[in-house]
C-alpha cells in the first residue's frame, strides 16, 4: 500500500511541475489571410510585431486587425501591449503571416507548417514584460500540444526582408522558454 501511495504522489509531482497551463486566449476569429484546412501538425512558430501604420492608435487591435484585412494576411495569435491573446485563426488552418520566407534546414512554405504570432508594438517601444510573459506561457502551451522544431523571430526566417520583432530581448525570451517555473 505504501508503495503504491509513493507511485501516485509522485505522479503527482511529475504532473504538476510538468503541467503547462492554456493561458486566456480571447476568440476573435478572423475570415480574411487564412486558409482553412482543418488538420495540419505545425512544428514551428515564428514571432512577428505589429502595429498600426495607417493613422490613429498604433495600438488598437481592431485598427491591427483592418490592416491585416486590407493585405489579406493574419497570423495565428496577436498579443496586444497588456498581454491579452487573440486567437485570429485557428491553428489547425493555415495563417499567411511568413511571406516568402525559409526555415534554417532550408525548407519552405512556412504558412503550412507554422503557427504565427504577433507581438503588438513599434519601431521605438519596447515589448512589454506583460507581453514576454504571456508569449512564453503560449509558446510553452504550444509546445506542449504539438512538437514544436523551431521557434523563429520573422527576421530570422526572412533575412534581408522582415526585422521584426523590435525591440524584443530574444534571448531572455528563449531562456524564460527553458526554465520550468511558471
Amino acid at each position: 500500500m505504501i508503495r503504491f501511495l509513493t507511485i501516485l504522489f509522485l505522479s503527482g509531482c511529475f504532473l504538476r511541475i510538468f503541467a503547462v497551463e492554456k493561458p486566456d486566449i480571447i476568440e476573435n476569429r478572423v475570415s480574411f489571410g487564412h486558409k482553412v484546412i482543418g488538420k495540419r501538425t505545425p512544428d514551428a512558430i515564428i514571432i512577428h510585431s505589429v502595429y498600426n501604420a495607417s493613422g490613429g492608435n498604433e495600438y488598437d487591435i481592431p485598427l491591427i486587425i483592418n490592416q491585416f484585412k486590407k493585405y489579406n494576411v493574419s497570423a495565428h495569435y496577436l498579443i496586444d501591449r497588456n498581454g491579452l491573446i487573440y486567437r485570429l485563426v485557428a491553428d489547425m488552418n493555415v495563417a499567411y503571416h511568413a511571406g516568402k520566407s525559409s526555415l534554417p534546414d532550408g525548407s519552405t512554405n512556412l504558412n503550412s507548417r507554422s503557427i504565427g504570432i504577433e507581438l503588438v508594438t513599434n519601431l521605438q517601444d519596447s515589448i512589454s514584460s506583460a507581453q514576454t510573459q504571456t508569449l512564453t506561457q503560449l509558446v510553452k502551451y504550444l509546445q506542449s500540444v504539438y512538437t514544436v522544431k523551431f521557434i523563429l523571430r520573422h527576421s530570422d526566417i526572412a533575412p534581408g526582408r522582415k526585422t521584426d520583432p523590435w525591440n524584443f530581448n530574444w534571448k531572455g525570451f528563449l531562456v524564460g522558454l527553458k526554465s520550468v517555473d511558471e
